[in-house]
């Protein structure tokens, strides 16, 4: 084990949205866990959302890209990986439209590489996978769309991805399927509903439209807002991740959602309530400022997720319901308004020089 620790956790992602929340978790829960935090700080992922954990002695910060198979193998043998949980990924919708290489490399080769270099690192081991795990965290997205009937997705839907992003993820589930089936590899995979809360980049819909309401700038709502998703307040997934990777089956699959349906456009009027409450706007100021814009190419229509196994088997539920999670985060992003400044003007990016430039 790495430096006396009793297990040394990769954690990939680990300085984005839902991966923050996860290392925040594990170094403050698990301090006899070295905790790994592999990161190439893109766009989406900044030190500035780790900054409460940065000086924890079981911390560590890599800034490394995972499609770099040699600083990966680096890293695994360094700190005597033993379990790693995956969630780096290129994960805009949008963006995977206008640059679907990037989504492929990043999300297929960066998993493969990861992949691999726990194989090679694990095999050569005397006790081999004994003790291992590698957990890769996946979307709703992979199983295509759903008509207003009720039905939800389940662990055993096939696959159907629409985007190039779902498409990306769907290969990489895949990967991580077939390195268990050929070579013994002791895998788990989850797939989650759309996350909202602290510390998601803001072009994303909840943060953005907090944001712009804040400013009095328009809320553009695909289509006619009409597309329905479920939503899961992030500490509740951060929380599911925690107790799969230590008590789930291998070799399977676990489906994570929040248990609620929303429309965009009703959603979208529950954060501008709860954004004009909070700053004592009067009631329906912002309703203007909702805008129609042409949909999404192959916008898929809904998504809804059962997670009734992960209640079952492991004893999981979402904590809180969506208002609750909405009211918590909206107070959060108003609190918050240098790390939005900061993130928005790209200051985020000269804070990595500053923290690590001589270290």
């Amino acid at each position: 084990m790495s430096m006396g620790y009793k297990r040394s956790i990769l954690i990939s992602g680990g300085a984005g949205f839902i991966g923050s929340h996860v290392v925040r978790l594990f170094v403050n829960k698990y301090t006899d866990y070295h905790i790994i935090d592999l990161d190439k700080l893109t766009y989406a992922g900044n030190l500035e959302n780790l900054k409460d954990v940065e000086g924890a002695p079981n911390y560590t910060f890599i800034k490394a890209d995972i499609c770099d198979f040699e600083k990966v193998m680096w890293v695994f043998a360094k700190y005597r990986i033993d379990g790693v949980i995956h969630l780096a990924a290129e994960s805009h919708v949008d963006r995977s439209i206008r640059d679907p290489f990037t989504f492929a490399l990043t999300n297929v080769m960066g998993t493969l590489s990861l992949l691999q270099a726990a194989k090679l690192t694990w095999e050569a081991l005397s006790e081999k996978y004994a003790g291992k795990r590698f957990y890769h965290i996946s979307t709703d997205e992979v199983y295509g769309t759903l008509d207003f009937d009720g039905v939800l997705f389940k662990e055993t839907n096939k696959y159907d991805p629409h985007s190039p992003y779902s498409a990306s993820k769907a290969s990489s589930d895949h990967f991580v399927r077939a390195f268990h089936d050929t070579y013994g590899m002791p895998t788990i995979v989850t797939n989650c509903s759309n996350n909202y809360g602290p510390y998601q980049f803001p072009e994303k819909l909840i943060p953005l439209f907090i944001n712009n309401i804040r400013q009095g700038k328009l809320l553009p709502i695909y289509g006619k807002g009409e597309n329905v998703r479920d939503w899961l307040f992030v500490e509740d997934h951060a929380r599911a991740i925690d107790l799969i990777f230590h008590e789930g089956k291998i070799a399977d699959t676990y489906n994570i959602g929040g248990f609620n349906e929303w429309k965009n456009i009703d959603l979208i009027k529950v954060v501008i309530e709860t954004v004009d409450r909070l700053l004592k706007n009067p009631k329906g100021t912002s309703d203007a400022l909702i805008t129609y814009v042409s949909d999404r190419p192959g916008h898929d229509l809904r998504y809804a997720i059962d997670s009734t196994k992960l209640k079952c088997e492991l004893g999981w539920e979402p904590s809180l319901q969506f208002e609750e999670g909405i009211e918590k985060t909206v107070r959060w992003y108003l609190e918050h308004q240098e790390w939005i400044d900061c993130i928005t003007s790209g200051e985020y990016e000269k804070y990595y020089e500053l923290i690590y430039k001589n270290r």
